[in-house]
């Protein structure tokens, strides 16, 4: 007997249905076609294991199987739950004719208890898309699932629930998640904020710029001056993830397996802080089985490089596509594959090998010229993405320990929407710009033209400091960005002044 039971490949962040079509007839092999991995080959172990454990026998006749599309490689251990209940159908121990109803995916354990699964939010919204009824999963993942609506989920736990599910002898209840609810409810709730940093006005005003504009920054001062504590807590004044960001960057990390049981969606903004040993595949993305790397699980948050001259030359070159393009495209011989990469980059870095070049107190013992050297391992075509460069100067003790309240994140983010909303309004008939920072040379000379004293001013910056060409454009973006911040519609002379201030590393001679 043929029967056709329905799962889902992932690929990217999307998901394809997957017919899986059972044909139990005379013979005695079993055999497994459409493409399938090592993986999914094993699954015969699994699932004659789970169905005699939970009383049912394997039928002792040939069962063919076949996954279609079959020019899509089926991949991982996720197929184990609808190839058996495939068998159980077409071995007419369970009726079929509710079958075609149900988008049915789960890891088997050889007891027949169901382990999570990765992808699951990608296939519920494909699974709706297919016009299916329901989706039939493992439990941890049902909240995950029931983000989508207008689809049942049933979260199960072990293949018995399903069979006797199917039979009529058993009434699931499908999960329920008021999305809206969920989203707003956990949309401002942060464990840190900027009150928690003492002093530092200069280095919490440049990160408003660049929470304000979606610019780019790196921090460089000594060691213990507070770089990593000011960058986490970048996330708490950035304007609040819409619902259409959430869901975007849900998926992604639905996809990677980072979804816990008791999470249903992503309410606040990634922040990924990847250690310096890190490959270029890891940071992008790719590999045998194509997973995202960091820069797509930062996707709408945060991706901080601490002590960036320390990772691997290849590993920061990698980046330059992505952070023009806001994606990545991971391109192998028999597949090509897209994750959206659209992240604010933040990094920091000490001035020097010995971390104490350009101290108040303590000398640098570094070499002639290893200055120098320390900064030439960032190449010049990844600085110039970086808008914003500042440097940072340890807090003095008496500012450490002032009682007065610092400025909250809160208060500080009502700033950043605000300047946000300008900008969204600005830039309404430009496909593909959404902040300052993604101004193209066409959109500046529209948009962000000094009037004559402001020119004035920058021509003799760029003369008097040595800054070098690459500068320029990026002044002018984050004069813009200043300028939104005083709801002012014209570049005035005093945000060209301030946005020089942020161009530290190209002046000509910063590094001895």
């Amino acid at each position: 007997m043929l029967v056709k039971t329905f799962g889902a490949a992932v690929q990217g962040i999307n998901a394809t249905i997957v017919t899986i079509e059972v044909n139990v007839g005379q013979g005695i092999r079993f055999m497994i076609v459409g493409l399938p991995d090592n993986a999914v080959r094993e699954s015969h172990e699994r699932v004659v294991s789970a169905l005699k454990y939970n009383g049912y026998d394997l039928p002792r006749k040939q069962v063919i199987v076949n996954m279609a599309p079959a020019d899509i490689r089926k991949e991982g251990s996720a197929y184990d739950l609808p190839l058996a209940i495939g068998i159980m159908a077409a071995s007419e121990k369970i009726p079929a004719e509710e079958l075609d109803k149900y988008v049915i995916m789960g890891e088997l354990s050889l007891d027949g208890g169901l382990q999570p699964i990765k992808g699951v939010l990608p296939i519920a919204i494909k699974a709706r898309e297919e016009k299916f009824k329901g989706f039939i999963l493992p439990k941890q993942n049902a909240r995950e699932a029931a983000v989508v609506n207008n689809l049942d989920v049933y979260g199960v736990e072990n293949i018995k629930e399903v069979i006797e599910f199917l039979k009529g002898e058993l009434t699931l209840e499908p999960t329920v998640v008021n999305t809206r609810e969920e989203f707003y409810e956990h949309l401002n709730l942060a464990d840190i904020d900027f009150a928690d940093v003492k002093g530092q006005e200069n280095v919490k005003r440049a990160l408003e710029v660049s929470a304000a504009g979606g610019h780019n920054i790196i921090m460089v001062g000594p060691p213990g001056a507070g770089k990593s504590m000011l960058a986490k807590r970048i996330p708490t004044i950035l304007p609040p993830l819409t619902l259409h960001e959430a869901l975007e960057t849900t998926k992604i990390h639905s996809v990677a397996g980072n979804i816990d049981s008791n999470t249903s969606l992503i309410s606040q903004r990634p922040f990924r802080s990847p250690h310096h040993t890190i490959s270029d595949v890891a940071l992008v993305g790719g590999g045998t089985f194509p997973q995202p790397g960091e820069i797509s699980l930062a996707h709408n948050g945060v991706l901080f490089l601490d002590e960036l001259p320390e990772f691997k030359r290849t590993v920061l070159e990698v980046m330059r596509q992505p952070l023009e393009d806001r994606k990545i495209c991971i391109s192998r011989a028999k597949f090509a594959i897209e994750y959206p990469a659209s992240f604010m980059l933040v990094a920091s870095m000490n001035p020097c090998p010995c971390g104490y070049y350009n101290h108040p107190t303590r000398e640098c013992v570094c070499a002639p010229g290893l200055v120098q050297k320390y900064l030439s391992r960032i190449s010049g075509p990844l600085l110039d993405r970086i808008d914003i460069h500042i440097e940072i100067i340890p807090v003095p003790f008496e500012k450490m320990s002032e009682l007065k309240e610092s400025e909250s994140s809160n208060e500080v983010r009502k700033r950043v929407v605000k300047a946000r909303e300008i900008q969204e309004l600005r830039f309404r008939d430009v496909d593909g710009v959404y902040c300052n920072a993604q101004m193209s040379s066409k959109l500046l000379r529209t948009y962000a033209q000094p009037d004559k004293e402001g020119s004035e001013l920058l021509k003799n910056a760029m003369n008097r400091l040595n800054l070098s060409a690459r500068a320029y454009d990026r002044i002018l973006k984050v004069s813009r960005t200043i300028a939104d911040l005083d709801d002012c519609e014209n570049i005035l002379p005093q945000h060209i002044a301030e946005a020089i201030n942020y161009r530290n590393l190209d002046r000509e001679g910063w590094a001895g």
